[in-house]
């Protein structure tokens, strides 16, 4: 049976030929939640963009699939891709203020994809958009509506993305490290709205963090990207109890551990970056070889 989504082989790089992500592979069931973890720089948002269509022009893919319902996106034309991204997907991204248009109402921003790519009537996209609202708990829905985005506050407007993001029953949504840019009270708070929004439509989610924390509240499973290569693939139950690869003890042995004020952190040695580093780029050498 094959997975709702399969990552297979996947390896991107620039122009100049420097690579991105290394032969990545992974695999989501439907209703699956998986964290995509790593260092700033790692790739995991360029994984997102990679199923979105969305690489930016200075990328290029080198080899892979990625399945999507058996299709495999790489090779649908530029048509053929929104249309299937557009129905089946959705991106909460990092900083709603950037991804919200600042001279259009908050209304019209939710609705127009409903209209535009879904092709609902726009009676129709308006009564979904106040049920949203309504889901999300954003309170005085009409006057939300008639706001422009810097007119509401940041949890407001990362509301706002989260219930555009569920708007059409997307069958996958990608979060790329979605509270980054929120207070910790309000971060939260968001979490455990997108965890309640997912459980209640049974949607795939690819959450993109930086933060075990996140992680282990929100995941199921998870992979830990290094220099744009999987290292570690595994359920969050067994990553947190007796994770397999060094470096994936390493950034467990550094997160802060909030219920135990006392306990020291232990930084990343420069010996198990230096390891992991030689060992993805070994394969970056067998890659070349290979070709």
């Amino acid at each position: 049976m094959n997975s709702f989504l399969s990552i297979r082989n996947l390896s991107i790089s620039l122009q100049n030929g420097e690579r991105i992500l290394r032969s990545v592979n992974m695999e989501l069931d439907r209703g699956d939640v998986r964290g995509l973890v790593g260092e700033s720089g790692a790739g995991k948002s360029m994984i997102g963009k990679a199923i979105l269509g969305i690489l930016p022009r200075a990328l290029k893919v080198d080899e892979g699939e990625i399945l999507f319902q058996g299709k495999n996106l790489l090779n649908l034309n530029s048509g053929e891709l929104r249309k299937e991204i557009g129905a089946n997907a959705a991106l909460i991204p990092q900083d709603p203020l950037t991804a919200l248009n600042p001279s259009h109402r908050i209304g019209r921003q939710i609705t127009n994809r409903l209209v535009d790519i879904l092709g609902w009537s726009k009676s129709e996209a308006l009564k979904r958009t106040y049920d949203l609202l309504d889901e999300v708990r954003i309170p005085d829905p009409k006057r939300v509506l008639n706001s422009f985005p810097h007119e509401l506050s940041g949890g407001m407007r990362q509301r706002i993305l989260i219930a555009s993001a569920f708007a059409a029953e997307p069958k996958l949504i990608i979060a790329d490290e979605p509270t980054t840019a929120l207070d910790v009270t309000v971060q939260k708070q968001i979490l455990n709205l997108i965890g309640e929004m997912q459980s209640r439509h049974k949607t795939t989610l690819l959450f993109v963090t930086h933060d075990l924390g996140v992680v282990s509240k929100v995941c199921q499973s998870l992979s830990v990207l290094f220099l744009g290569k999987v290292i570690e693939d595994t359920s969050v139950s067994l990553f947190f109890d007796k994770p397999f690869h060094p470096y994936s003890r390493a950034l467990l042995a550094a997160t802060p551990k909030y219920n135990d004020l006392k306990s020291n952190l232990i930084p990343v040695s420069e010996e198990i970056l230096n390891s992991v580093k030689d060992e993805v780029l070994k394969l970056d050498s067998e890659w070349s070889n290979d070709r």
